[in-house]
């Protein structure tokens, strides 16, 4: 990985946002976290602009779906890239997700951490910078057929 790249982690389940913490900074990331969609957009207002958000859709108070919404909404100039991690796998909810402005949407099920990082590392490295714009299709991890 050429570039240190910073990312949101937001995911309401500790276990869970600890190991993907500790994988993502072994990798070389800045990494924060959020447990809940209110406290990232509270990061978000704060002033912090991480590379990557990691978002969980099934949180309390707030899922992932509106979430993104509110993100993308926040990021006019300079989109950060945004990647769904979550269990909900249906062909509804990958839709969902990736029309609402997810770059890309992995499957917790279907990779292990260590996958997790090398995909998530797939789908940013294939944006153009700042731009706000996927240079193709979003990324589905596992490949939906």
């Amino acid at each position: 990985m050429d570039k240190k790249y910073s990312i949101l982690i937001v995911d309401d389940d500790k276990f869970l946002l600890d190991m993907y913490t500790l994988k993502f900074t072994e990798k070389g990331f800045a990494v924060d976290r959020a447990m809940n969609g209110p406290e990232a957009l509270q990061k978000v207002d704060g002033g912090l602009t991480p590379d990557i958000f990691l978002v969980d859709i099934v949180m309390p108070e707030m899922d992932g779906f509106e979430l993104i919404q509110h993100l993308v909404q926040r990021q006019k100039e300079r989109r950060s890239t945004i990647i769904v991690l979550s269990n909900l796998g249906q062909k509804e909810d990958v839709e969902k997700g990736l029309s609402l402005g997810a770059d890309g949407y992995i499957v917790k099920a279907s990779a292990t951490p260590s996958e997790v990082v090398e995909k998530v590392v797939e789908i940013v490295s294939h944006r153009p910078a700042s731009s706000g714009q996927t240079s193709s299709e979003p990324e589905v991890w596992p490949a939906k057929k």
